[in-house]
């Protein structure tokens, strides 16, 4: 089975992904646009007993819309976020696409949070599900009917 390695940007903080990640989508929440400093963010999921992080990293809480709390791991060398976990997502870890940087990535599935979409911004494709309902950004990797 293939395995993905992210990376933070000084390349000391590593996550070593197993397998296909279980969902992959891009959030467009306040939240995530001031953590990455962009328009929205992309993050892919994966079970978390079949990701592995090496290196330090330091941690970070906030609470989300849904009340539950989400825990940032980022490097305290060079700040990048390298993954983050979700009470609400038990059993999986996310970890946002471009530490990657592998442009064969797969793209979203999910486009979420859409009421706080740049109206500039387009998440394209013929199987992406979009929502400005915030509990589907708690849905692991199913399409809602």
């Amino acid at each position: 089975m293939a395995t993905r390695i992210a990376t933070c940007r000084c390349g000391q903080l590593r996550a070593e992904c197993e397998g296909h990640p279980v969902r992959i989508s891009a959030c467009h929440c306040l939240e995530c646009q001031k953590r990455t400093g962009s328009v929205f963010a992309v993050q892919a999921r994966w079970p978390d007993d079949k990701v592995l992080i090496k290196g330090n990293f330091s941690e970070w809480q906030r609470e989300c819309d849904s009340e539950h709390v989400a825990t940032y791991r980022f490097c305290p060398k060079c700040g990048s976020t390298l993954a983050f976990v979700i009470e609400g997502w038990p059993g999986v870890i996310a970890i946002p696409v471009g530490a990657f940087a592998d442009p064969e990535f797969p793209s979203p599935r999910f486009s979420v949070y859409e009421h706080r979409k740049h109206s500039w911004v387009t998440v394209p494709g013929e199987n992406v599900e979009h929502s400005s309902d915030p509990s589907i950004a708690f849905t692991q990797g199913e399409l809602r009917k």
